[in-house]
């Protein structure tokens, strides 16, 4: 958990995350478990400051008793907020993941269409991504497996799936439904270790500890596959300065922040120079690279 100040991370992962533009209106998919909570606590927060109206749906797929007490949490949350909620139960068809997320999803894509909203928001967050990546990997993925879940993307006609938080880790979603007093429900069904993404959960707090920056480094894997093969101009940016130190004795294995940090001054047509390693410098002068000193 990053700060002292989870509610204010979480707010302003929503303001900065670049995916909700002013004046939308958005249905929240509010489950009743803690990451959908916290996001639906941080867009009422945030909600004056980027003009967004509101709406929430809670899906009950018919599968889990227990469905009764999330729904009791998702009412009271939208009663607090004083947020129009519609309750959707769906007939079960099987417990097949895939069939469950597909029905899911076209009840939320109606939803969103009756209330003339033009995004779905989720609160998939960091470790969403890492299971994302790990089980595409598994699968036996290429390239369009491994980008992860983008950010924003289009799901039906005129309606957007919004995952605003998908750099936040959990643990800061539930430091921020403490730090507010927010009810939650936890649901049982994700300590079985028969459903895939469980045993794939599982697998990846065990390496936590010994891996930190776990989440960290397979979001950033999935973001520079993205950009790679959507030949944004980032991904341009940074090939241009990989190119530059591949021409240099000892430059070819830079660390990826110090890249980083010169694709920004690029970007942003900034000087300055910019350390790769002890005693070597890249020098950008308005957002073009001048040279590598040595000293």
């Amino acid at each position: 958990m990053r700060g002292a100040h989870p509610e204010r991370d979480v707010e302003r992962a929503l303001v900065q995350s670049g995916v909700l533009p002013h004046g939308e209106r958005l249905l929240i998919a509010c489950s009743g478990g803690p990451d959908s909570v916290a996001l639906t606590g941080a867009l009422q927060a945030v909600a004056k400051h980027l003009a967004l109206t509101l709406f929430a749906a809670f899906i009950d797929h018919g599968v889990r008793e227990s469905a009764r007490q999330d729904e009791c949490v998702a009412l009271a949350l939208a009663a607090r907020y004083e947020i129009p909620l519609e309750t959707i139960a769906l007939s079960a068809s099987g417990a097949d993941e895939q069939r469950l997320r597909a029905a899911r999803y076209r009840a939320l894509c109606a939803a969103a269409k009756r209330r003339a909203c033009e995004a779905v928001v989720t609160a998939h967050h960091a470790e969403d991504q890492s299971e994302t990546v790990v089980l595409a990997l598994l699968r036996g993925t290429g390239p369009g497996g491994l980008r992860g879940m983008p950010r924003r993307r289009r799901i039906a006609r005129r309606v957007d799936l919004v995952r605003p938080l998908i750099g936040v880790p959990s643990e800061t979603l539930r430091a921020y439904c403490h730090a507010k007093a927010l009810p939650y429900a936890v649901d049982p069904t994700n300590a079985h270790l028969g459903v895939r993404r469980n045993a794939v959960r599982e697998a990846l707090a065990t390496l936590r500890p010994l891996f930190p920056e776990l989440d960290r480094a397979v979001a950033r894997a999935a973001q520079l596959v993205a950009d790679e093969q959507d030949a944004s101009p980032r991904a341009g940016l940074r090939n241009s300065i990989r190119e530059r130190l591949a021409a240099e004795e000892g430059l070819r294995d830079v660390d990826f922040t110090h890249v980083e940090a010169a694709v920004r001054a690029l970007e942003l047509g900034g000087s300055g120079t910019f350390h790769m390693k002890p005693g070597i410098v890249l020098r950008i002068e308005r957002g073009s690279i001048r040279g590598i000193t040595r000293w």
